[in-house]
């Protein structure tokens, strides 16, 4: 009888499911750095560093843990592993939301009152299963990125919302407003839940003083969650390797964890919405393999008959997620989208629930099967999904950035602003791992921001001495732009493009310099582009007689298609393309042929026995 009542525990039940998902995220987890920040977030959590907009000093503090935990053969792992942790934890928060849920409509439906424990607990198993294994909630588990502490936050902040609808009970809208304040500190779009939080707080009961008196309370304890800000000044202060943003000063501060620099990006035009909302529409089916959104609908509407105030509650979050998202001019959008995708998930849990109470009441077989068939439903998405969220075989960033690096010669100087497929993935490499430190990576594109030049001071003090007149200047223009003061487009330009020319112009008086291949030849002038591997040498005079070698790069198989992984490809063809020209300029019309077979190979994802991968 006592197994039986343990056997009947939702944490239990809770664990499992968590468990279960963090083995499955666990197998289909990146083994090394990915696309985009990646790269950057590890270093900044290997190093305590600071990272891009708005800062997510909580993700840069336990991720400094987890770096430096002893398993895994290096850091990347280990916060990969911490990525597919917390997911997996998000999980056990959702799992008892899922069973507060159903245990609260069961009380309404029509036959709700007779459904046993055991249809509530497997109806929330496979719902909640629906929701883990939905394809952006699982890519967050796959590979280090601040979603995966922002899901367990949205996990238990709504928990603990359910429970103080249940318990009445002040300190659980005090554990909400703390957790609100720590959520922040790891992400912004926190801000999305307040409508929904708001609400449930005033439809729970009257709006007497004592309600009030609770909100006032909550308030201090939403502060206190705030503290871990404190972090990013302080840590500024010390200049870090990462330090995005310098935000030493109370204005850089602001500016940096409001994000300043995408709010252009942010409801910027109606075109926008309509486009990214299409997007939405157009993906969310395949987003739950449709089963999920079916049961969606169908909970969604028991919720509107039956338990009006959540309905209302969880629209709420919906739509204020939905609106934000849609305007915000972005290509990754999908997980800003995570919130509208966890209120589909809990939807799902109370469709399937109803529909597990109809059936019960139909079939006669349905006590001892529906139960089983609740719980079976939750691998749909599991089928579904796999192959198109499997990292576990994906080294694309890493053999790219690699063979940038075997590309550059010692001492090399290069600008690029490739940051998703290898500029971010360098700091790791180099900053953490070690790797070829005598290279100096500069974004071209962060050129333009001026904290950037902070960092640039710190790592490579030559090249900001070398043209200090230059990026002075530079500077002094761009104060007038970052503070919102008047200033000439044309002049700002022209004092960015002389401060590039210098950099490279008094580099290559000892160095050799490179650009990748998007960087714009009007800040190169009359130099020529030599092909050397995935970037151009930069040279003058005669230097352009020089023969290129024609490399093998080492490319590791990964098939799916993606416009991150097609776009690699493509970056891979084109280094060989200009190969091939280059050669057919020199006459060395065997070597272009070569160059050009494998640029054909390479822009179809051919890593085969091509001779240009290995």
């Amino acid at each position: 009888m006592g197994g039986s009542r343990i056997l009947m525990r939702p944490t239990l039940w809770a664990g499992c499911v968590a468990l279960v998902s963090f083995i499955i995220y666990a197998l289909t987890m990146s083994p090394t750095v990915g696309f985009i920040d990646s790269g950057e977030l590890a270093t900044v959590a290997a190093t305590l560093g600071v990272a891009h907009p708005t800062g997510y000093p909580l993700f840069t503090m336990l991720g400094w843990i987890a770096a430096h935990l002893p398993f895994g053969n290096e850091e990347i792992v280990r916060l990969n592993v911490l990525a597919a942790l917390l997911t997996a934890a998000a999980v056990f928060m959702f799992f008892l939301c899922a069973h507060r849920l159903v245990s609260a409509l069961g009380q309404h439906l029509p036959g709700g009152k007779k459904a046993d424990a055991w249809l509530i607990l497997s109806a929330s198993a496979g719902g909640t299963a629906m929701l883990a294994f939905s394809e952006t909630f699982w890519l967050q588990a796959v590979a280090i990125e601040v979603y995966s502490l922002h899901l367990l936050f949205l996990g238990t902040v709504l928990l603990l919302m359910l429970c103080a609808r249940d318990e009445r009970q002040p300190v659980y809208w005090y554990a909400t407003a703390f957790l609100m304040g720590l959520s922040f500190t790891n992400h912004m779009t926190t801000v999305l839940l307040l409508p929904g939080v708001f609400y449930m707080y005033f439809a729970d009961g009257p709006r007497d003083q004592a309600r009030w008196t609770v909100l006032a309370k909550s308030a201090g304890f939403f502060l206190l969650g705030l503290t871990p800000y404190m972090y990013l000044p302080l840590r500024a202060m010390h200049s870090p390797v990462m330090n995005w943003g310098n935000p030493t000063s109370l204005e850089r501060l602001f500016f940096h964890v409001s994000g300043k620099q995408y709010r252009v990006w942010i409801f910027s035009s109606p075109e926008v919405a309509v486009r990214q909302f299409s997007y939405f529409l157009s993906s969310v089916p395949a987003e739950f393999a449709v089963v999920g959104l079916i049961f969606g609908v169908i909970g969604l509407v028991a919720l509107w008959r039956f338990h009006r105030k959540t309905a209302l509650g969880s629209l709420l979050f919906f739509v204020v997620c939905l609106t934000y998202a849609v305007n915000y001019d972005i290509h990754d959008i999908d997980s800003y989208f995570l919130l509208a995708y966890v209120c589909i998930g809990l939807w799902a849990v109370c469709g399937l629930f109803a529909i597990a109470v109809w059936s019960m009441r139909s079939v006669a077989w349905g006590r001892r099967w529906i139960p089983v068939a609740a719980v079976v439903v939750g691998i749909v998405p599991v089928v579904s999904h796999y192959e198109s969220v499997d990292e576990s075989k994906n080294h694309l960033v890493e053999d790219y950035t690699r063979n940038m690096f075997a590309s550059l010669r010692p001492g090399a100087v290069v600008l690029s602003f490739q940051w998703d497929y290898w500029v971010s993935a360098s700091h790791y490499y180099q900053l953490v791992r070690g790797e070829r430190m005598d290279i100096a990576v500069i974004d071209k594109e962060l050129l333009r921001r001026s904290w950037y030049f902070r960092v640039l001071e710190v790592r490579y003090p030559w090249l900001i001495e070398g043209s200090r007149a230059e990026v002075d200047a530079f500077l002094r223009e761009l104060n007038k732009f970052e503070h919102d003061l008047p200033y000439a487009p044309q002049v700002i330009e022209a004092r960015y493009a002389a401060m590039i020319r210098s950099f490279i112009e008094k580099s290559m008086v000892t160095r050799p310099v490179y650009v990748t291949g998007e960087v714009e030849s009007r800040y190169t002038g009359s130099l020529q582009r030599i092909p050397e591997g995935l970037a151009f040498r930069l040279t003058g005079g005669d230097g352009g007689n020089v023969p290129p070698s024609l490399p093998e790069f080492h490319i590791r198989p990964f098939a799916r298609k993606g416009r991150l992984e097609d776009m690699i490809w493509r970056l891979y063809a084109d280094a060989y393309t200009a190969m091939g020209v280059h050669f057919r300029k020199l006459g060395d019309m065997g070597k272009s042929q070569e160059a050009f077979s494998r640029a054909a190979r390479l822009s179809v994802g051919d890593t085969g026995n091509s001779g240009g991968s290995r």
